[in-house]
């Protein structure tokens, strides 16, 4: 009754506003310890707020319980992704691609990742971030998945290996993108890939909503990456999946465009990455 009861009033609050959103967040850590004690109620208010479907990108392999579990949940609405993030990858990492990789034939995740270089607090681990990476691309390209690329102070890192691996066959999204306009286009230049946008673009000395200006939208897909990156107004609290409203106005205000008309593109743009599960 609970859950029933904060459905239907975050329903009415959106219809007083008159806004009817049925967007993907297609980036969002729900499964993550900062939801242990109310993961069911976060998930109610992101579709009750008219966030009807959710992918959960992996950080490490021991994630993948809990992936699996609200997948069976919530079959409709919540969709697992598997591979590791750079910044958990160890002298061991090969173990944890072999478990990826066996997740992947069971045929149960919309993509590999989150993946990617991460440079910003330490720079030890960044040959073998890279060889996790790249071992990830592959395996992408090997299922026909996209994959999932976390950038953070290592995009020509990045570059260097999609530019070594891009073809037809290699498709994705750089989440979280804090990029300039030099490199976002270059990311649009790959041909099939994506631009996550999440509660940066809301930060006002940011500087990616001029970036995002420039883009075409059919290149921006709508992000969380919760628990993290609260847009304004809801800055200092913990991130979730319903927040994604603020982010589609902001972008929708950058564009000059109704968010009915920007959520039309990016979810058109999030089925065309990740599949015919999130239509």
């Amino acid at each position: 009754m609970k859950n029933i009861n904060l459905r239907i009033g975050l329903n009415y609050v959106l219809l007083r506003q008159n806004i009817i959103m049925n967007i993907i967040d297609t980036h969002t850590h729900l499964f993550v310890k900062e939801f242990d004690e109310d993961r069911n109620e976060v998930i109610e208010r992101a579709l009750a707020s008219g966030i009807k479907k959710m992918i959960f990108p992996c950080i490490t392999t021991s994630d993948i319980p809990i992936l699996l579990e609200l997948a069976t949940k919530y079959p409709e609405s919540c969709f697992p992704a598997v591979g590791l993030h750079p910044s958990d990858v160890k002298d061991d990492f090969n173990t944890e691609i072999e478990i990826i990789e066996e997740n992947l034939k069971t045929g149960k995740f919309i993509a590999v990742g989150e993946t990617g270089i991460d440079l910003y607090w330490d720079k030890t681990f960044i040959d073998i971030q890279k060889k996790s990476f790249e071992k990830q691309v592959l395996l992408a390209k090997k299922y026909n998945l996209p994959i999932i690329i976390h950038v953070r102070e290592a995009f020509n890192e990045v570059f260097e290996i999609i530019d070594k691996h891009n073809d037809e066959n290699l498709k994705g999204v750089f989440h979280s993108f804090t990029g300039d306009l030099e490199q976002a286009k270059k990311i649009c230049g790959y041909g099939n890939f994506m631009i996550g946008i999440n509660g940066i673009v809301t930060f006002k000395n940011s500087g990616l909503g001029k970036v995002v200006e420039e883009i075409s939208i059919n290149k921006l897909i709508l992000e969380t990456d919760s628990p993290y990156l609260s847009p304004a107004p809801k800055r200092g609290r913990r991130n979730e999946s319903s927040h994604l409203v603020h982010i589609a106005q902001k972008i929708a205000d950058i564009k000059n465009i109704s968010i009915e008309e920007l959520q039309d593109n990016t979810n058109k743009n999030s089925i065309k990455l990740f599949g015919n599960k999130l239509a």
